[in-house]
């Protein structure tokens, strides 16, 4: 792993920090990915097909606590590396900002959730994850200062997009768009919680 002297991080962001600072709306991004259909008689299983991937598709399948075969990585694997991924290289970025040496860096990332509220089994029981655990390992020279370790641990939390995001909550707006075979009659569909539809016959 690059020591931190090489200041690799630093000397791409700060040219970064100082655009939005001058232009606040060129720091607005956006990600994207989709989930297409695989096999149309197989409900367990898809593809994720990431932006920027080249156009190549990954593999998902259903856990088997839900009907699934457990046999490639579900939602909520996905769900984890994500929050693997931003943790691992925030900490790794901000330790270059800190000067703080990293041998190694791992981050295992574990999800939990009682499948009964996913199969309306008690409707007491929400549907989503309730805990979700980061076990972070650092690998840091003896030598360490203390409080630039708790430094960069405070930041890399702090400045972590995804795991913001999974803590704080984030609004969800789901559009559907329905494309229905022509027939005598026009359906309107609607929904009762205000997620945006389009239905079109």
């Amino acid at each position: 792993m690059a020591k931190p002297s090489e200041h690799f991080v630093p000397a791409r962001q700060r040219v970064l920090q100082q655009r939005y600072r001058e232009a606040p709306e060129q720091a607005w991004i956006s990600d994207h990915a989709r989930a297409v259909e695989g096999d149309a008689s197989d409900s367990f299983h898809g593809d994720v097909e990431p932006a920027n991937n080249g156009g190549q598709r990954w593999r998902y399948g259903i856990h088997r606590a839900v009907g699934g075969d457990h046999d490639v990585p579900n939602p909520g694997d996905l769900l984890c590396a994500a929050q693997a991924a931003c943790l691992h290289s925030t900490t790794r970025m901000l330790a270059e900002w800190l000067d703080v040496e990293i041998i190694n860096a791992e981050v295992a990332v574990s999800a939990e959730v009682d499948v009964r509220g996913a199969l309306v089994v008690d409707p007491s029981v929400p549907v989503g994850f309730q805990r979700i655990h980061c076990d972070v390992l650092l690998e840091v020279p003896a030598m360490t200062p203390g409080k630039s370790l708790k430094a960069l641990m405070g930041s890399a939390e702090r400045c972590c997009p995804v795991f913001q995001t999974l803590k704080g909550g984030t609004e969800v707006v789901v559009d559907w768009r329905i494309d229905q075979a022509a027939g005598p009659e026009s359906n309107e569909i609607r929904h009762e919680t205000g997620a945006h539809h389009d239905a079109r016959t």
